[in-house]
């Protein structure tokens, strides 16, 4: 007990130093280990970081640059579509999820830039309590599989908001978890001399991830594993083809286990121009197609009983999008914020879609930009991919060079910025990482 109140004494202590330098440092550090925890409280915070930013900054210590400025004008124009949105009242509800576009960019023109030593602190509290919400999910899945013997508890999340029975809740998303937990890891993983735990706490995220099964993002996660192992380490100019083969040796064994092998062979299966498993059991009902991504795009008409897996549907709403560029003026200003949903529930009547595939959004955020706020919109969204991607790899910080990744392939999948949680968790380290460090702080 002892030992552990000495270690949580000089973390305290650590904190309060770092704060004393840049009074933003807690609740900067408070905004990202709480974003899996209630919108509520991440709303406080989120205005208390904001106050102490003003407060103590009084006047802007950076210079506007484009880094910060193109966020701030994607959050103008989102809220300028208001004035053509074709559904007004969902287009204001959405506006204020999305003010971390504007607040965040500002607070951090107010702020004194954190050192090259406080990001990392940053990143490292970051990571540990992410850990901690891991093990704590482990744990309740444990508890849940002794009461109920049912293996699902360990895997993805539940299959609506009102059922939490998956390894977390649905309304955290496992897909938008793994990516909290994805950066987490790679802060223990590149860590040239790992102590004990550090190895055990790497192992032990890199299995959670595997368990959320979220396929885009276990391909990306073990695409960049490779690529810091191969490109970034130390131990890259010695390592020989056997390494290779183990590391492909365990993959091919993670996604040959259970429930992560029946996600993908879903998706694979569906890559084909019939469904090539009709009449099938889905979610226990007798007489489900699995539509495949061929039939998603050209089919005129689909049944009750169709079933999309993740990529056919994201292949139809796609299609759908193409749809509205032809049928639609919105090439330019788009629905609206977040004003598609009439469009699509049209859609889905005339389509014959099962109720319910209509409530979806596009599940991609380049097309989500693209179909609310037109052109312009998605430009903006392509110039801070852009402005991050590129000083991630220029600085060849690797956890940078993860997140700015993690991101690009995750909006291929997810209406990440649509979310209140994915706003705040993109801004939070778009800003930390792409903020210049002064050179004369960094000396002092």
């Amino acid at each position: 007990m002892s030992n552990i109140y000495n270690f949580l004494n000089s973390v305290w202590l650590e904190i309060l130093t770092e704060n004393k330098q840049n009074k933003a440092f807690i609740p900067f550090v408070l905004l990202l280990i709480t974003l899996p925890i209630s919108m509520g409280l991440n709303n406080i915070l989120l205005g208390i970081f904001v106050a102490i930013s003003f407060f103590y900054g009084r006047k802007i210590s950076n210079k506007i640059s484009l880094t910060l400025l193109f966020p701030m004008l994607l959050f103008l124009w989102m809220s300028l579509s208001y004035f053509w949105s074709i559904d007004v009242q969902r287009t204001l509800q959405a506006i204020p999820k999305e003010i971390a576009f504007l607040l965040i960019p500002i607070a951090f023109l107010f702020i004194p830039t954190f050192s090259n030593e406080q990001k990392s602190k940053i990143i490292k509290y970051y990571s540990y309590t992410m850990t901690l919400y891991v093990v704590y999910y482990l744990v309740r899945a444990v508890v849940r599989f002794l009461i109920t013997k049912d293996s699902s508890v360990f895997f993805y999340h539940g299959p609506d908001n009102d059922t939490d029975t998956g390894l977390v809740p649905r309304l955290l998303n496992a897909i938008h978890f793994s990516v909290y937990v994805a950066i987490a890891f790679f802060y223990f993983f590149i860590k040239e001399h790992k102590s004990k735990l550090e190895q055990l706490i790497a192992t032990l995220l890199f299995v959670f991830i595997i368990l959320l099964s979220s396929k885009n993002i276990i391909v990306i996660f073990v695409l960049l594993i490779l690529v810091q192992v191969f490109f970034y380490s130390k131990i890259a100019n010695r390592l020989r083809l056997r390494n290779l083969s183990i590391l492909l040796i365990i993959l091919v064994g993670i996604l040959s286990f259970g429930k992560i092998k029946e996600r993908f062979l879903i998706e694979f299966t569906s890559n084909s121009e019939k469904s090539l498993s009709h009449n099938v059991k889905v979610n226990n009902e007798v007489g489900v197609s699995n539509i495949s991504i061929y039939e998603a795009w050209n089919n005129k008409k689909f049944a009750h009983n169709d079933f999309f897996p993740g990529t056919s549907f994201r292949v139809y709403q796609f299609r759908m999008f193409t749809e509205f560029l032809k049928e639609e003026p919105i090439l330019w200003k788009g629905f609206g914020l977040n004003a598609s949903l009439n469009k699509l529930l049209e859609k889905e009547k005339q389509y014959n879609l099962y109720p319910g595939y209509g409530n979806f959004n596009f599940h991609n955020q380049y097309v989500q930009n693209f179909a609310e706020l037109g052109l312009i919109g998605f430009l903006l969204l392509m110039v801070i991919l852009f402005i991050n991607t590129k000083i991630a790899f220029k600085s060849k910080d690797f956890i940078h060079i993860a997140f700015a990744i993690l991101m690009i392939s995750l909006f291929l999948t997810e209406s990440f910025l649509w979310r209140q949680r994915g706003v705040l968790f993109f801004i939070l380290f778009y800003c930390l990482f792409n903020i210049k460090v002064n050179p004369q702080l960094e000396k002092k």
